[in-house]
């Protein structure tokens, strides 16, 4: 505990006033729910048990690391143990941060849990009932007041076999997932001119994201002061302000995003300071992310979904009476709405990882009501291209391209944003080294490559729009642009139509029912408002308008289905788990392993031309080649931390394990059957 005036002040209110406060709040004496949990009820004699004190703070309230910070008290136990049985210090989850006037405090804001472990003497008979009594004292704060809370927590073990039932067991590798792991590296620090700095071990490739050092106790570190996070190679440096002169080890925890953490002693040392290497490395995988995600960009223009809205906007330049100002302007408002659109779900997505989520590229389609929508998108388009009814008013979306109209820079701008957020399900070539380098740069640099990667979406039509040479190279207009345009319509159902199996595979039957009836009511109101139009009616657009609030009402509705283990279609597959892997590791085996989602089109593409082919099966079988299958459709936390870890922001992702090697080779995005058979022979 720091004992500062603050700190004091604290201890004082919370001993004098401690009875007042919490009288404040009739029939409530806690505001941390603590319940006392032993992994089994019947350890066996001369085992550990482990003990849980699951606590649920109250809204608006907060508990506190071993260490509080700038203010608080750490948690005591007073325990009442049986003869021989002894108890083992607490053990917390990696903290969260809280500044307040100033003050940094260490704190859970939501749901935890603290360890601690038993020892069962050896000896004692079956049957023998081990009463366990603990009385836990702590502190719980809102952003105004502190209370000081005491609970009396009991539970009886009896000597048994040390079953573990399978509930209990999932429920405490919940909790254990939220303890920091050892590092098993020793770290280095410096306190020099008045700032402290620390070099970790940590793998470059590894993903570390708002990386922060919880220092297990005061006289080091400024626990307020801001942390600079860069990396050298393999090196994890941190450096804030010092508050004392350093000297011993330091004990603390490295939060490195998502929830989870390292456990670490760091010995004094040398290290160098980190904002000359920082900005070469930085800028350096910066600017080839940026080259990574511009040259991913322009490949998703051939997306069937993404290929159409471009091809025709690109031949509205070809018609007659378009100026060069016109031209232009229509390029810069369509790049400036696929770059806006790709920066700002780049920020959400940032925001999200920030936040602890587990979210990759293409994150909102792990929700169904985000298929929903995309799928009534299309549809409207599909229409749209194939004649059934125009978009004549101002600013509509895509107006420009279905119709053939100037449309404006409004309705061009509106075409890149529908254009850039159609084309998130896809992850091409190049895409998903430079969104994965995007997550471990700081987020300026990071909303710089989302950039990026909106430019080259972006650039063929910009190109169209600046080079006269290249319009002219554009058929001349006539009656094929009609059939033309009728034909893209083929692709845009066929992106509707696998939206529809998407739904299907998350929502089940009745959510992709309830989507193909909300894309049938957009459909009728899309026709009757081309018929209206065909007559010159007024207000031709109200039925459409009509349906489409209809149509909104199902997104409502629509429910993700629970989760169910879906067929593995390539042979010999196995659903992927971290002890799967390890397990075929140690055996000596070669495995396969790659990373898919229903929505990403990539990866059906690679599977279905080259993972689930006849001759990969055989090259595998003959090579015993183990195949491994995660499927990120649900957006798995679990997953989602795997695949960070191999510096990728989502799916696809194949990884090849060699006997003998120690870590996987990263394969190539786009796959062939020549590429997967020629493994085993390696």
């Amino acid at each position: 505990m720091r004992f500062s005036f603050v700190t004091f002040l604290c201890a004082f209110v919370t001993l004098v006033l401690a009875s007042p406060a919490a009288a404040q709040v009739p029939g409530n004496t806690r505001h941390i729910a603590i319940e006392l949990i032993a992994e089994t009820d019947t350890p066996a004699a001369g085992s550990e048990v482990a003990l849980a004190f699951a606590s649920v703070p109250e809204p608006g309230w907060h508990g506190y690391w071993k260490n509080p910070g700038d203010a608080g008290i750490e948690t005591t136990l007073d325990w009442t143990l049986p003869q021989g049985v002894t108890a083992g210090p607490l053990d917390y989850p990696v903290p969260q941060r809280l500044l307040i006037a100033g003050l940094m405090n260490y704190v859970y804001e939501g749901p935890f849990a603290q360890f601690a472990t038993l020892k069962i003497p050896a000896g004692l008979a079956p049957g023998t009932r081990l009463p366990v009594r603990v009385k836990s004292d702590y502190l719980v704060c809102t952003d105004e007041i502190c209370v000081p809370e005491s609970a009396q927590l009991e539970t009886v073990l009896t000597i048994g076999d040390g079953a573990i039932a399978p509930a209990r067991r999932a429920r405490f590798d919940r909790w254990r997932a939220a303890l920091p792991k050892p590092l098993g590296s020793e770290a280095t620090y410096q306190v020099a001119e008045g700032g402290f700095r620390l070099a970790v071990p940590f793998p470059a490739e590894a993903a570390a994201i708002d990386a922060y050092f919880f220092p297990a106790s005061a006289g080091t570190v400024n626990f307020a002061a801001p942390q600079a996070v860069t990396r050298s190679g393999d090196l994890l440096l941190i450096e804030t302000a010092a508050s004392g002169a350093g000297g011993p080890p330091i004990d603390g925890v490295l939060s490195v995003g998502g929830g989870r953490g390292l456990s670490l002693r760091a010995v004094p040392g040398i290290v160098a300071a980190g904002p000359e290497h920082a900005a070469e490395i930085d800028w350096a995988s910066a600017l080839l992310a940026l080259g990574g995600a511009l040259l991913g960009g322009l490949i998703l223009n051939i997306m069937p979904c993404v290929f159409p809205i471009l091809s025709l906007k690109a031949l509205s330049l070809a018609r007659g009476g378009i100026d060069e100002d016109t031209a232009r302007g229509e390029a810069r408002a369509y790049t400036a709405g696929v770059i806006l659109t790709c920066v700002a779900l780049g920020a959400v997505l940032l925001a999200l990882r920030a936040a602890g989520a587990s979210a990759g590229w293409a994150f909102q389609l792990q929700d169904p009501r985000a298929i929903l929508i995309l799928l009534l998108l299309t549809t409207a388009i599909a229409f749209n291209l194939a004649g059934l009814f125009e978009l004549s008013a101002p600013g509509a979306i895509n107006r420009a391209a279905a119709s053939g109209s100037r449309g404006g820079t409004g309705g061009a701008f509106a075409t890149g944003a529908l254009a850039a957020f159609i084309a998130t399900p896809c992850t091409g070539p190049f895409m998903g080294v430079a969104l994965g380098a995007a997550l471990v740069l700081p987020w300026p640099l990071a909303l710089g490559i989302f950039a990026g990667l909106g430019l080259g979406l972006a650039l063929p039509f910009l190109l169209l729009g600046y080079v006269p040479a290249l319009r002219r190279r554009l058929p001349r207009p006539g009656a094929w642009m009609d059939r033309f345009r009728k034909a893209l319509s083929v692709p845009m159902f066929l992106t509707a139509l696998a939206l529809a199996w998407v739904l299907g595979r998350q929502a089940g039957v009745d959510g992709m029912t309830l989507g193909l009836g909300a894309a049938l009511i957009v459909a009728v109101g899309l026709w009757w408002m081309g018929r209206r139009q065909a007559r010159g009616a007024q207000r031709a657009w109200v039925p459409s308008a009509a349906a489409a609030l209809l149509a909104l009402g199902a997104v409502m509705l629509v429910e993700r289905e629970p989760a169910a283990a879906a067929p593995m279609l390539a042979a010999n597959a196995q659903p992927f788990t971290q002890a799967k892997l390890d397990q075929l590791r140690g055996e000596g085996r070669p495995i396969f392993a790659y990373f898919t989602a229903d929505w990403c089109i990539t990866c059906k593409v690679n599977e279905k031309s080259a993972i689930e082919t006849a001759d990969v099966a055989k090259a595998f079988a003959d090579g015993e080649v183990q195949v491994l299958v995660g499927d990120w459709t649900d957006g798995d936390p679990a997953l989602g931390r795997f695949i960070e870890q191999h510096n990728r922001a989502g799916v696809p992702l194949y990884l090849w394990y060699e006997p003998g090697e120690p870590g996987p080779r990263i394969l190539p995005q786009l796959l062939t059957k020549a590429m997967l058979t020629d493994l085993p022979g390696r």
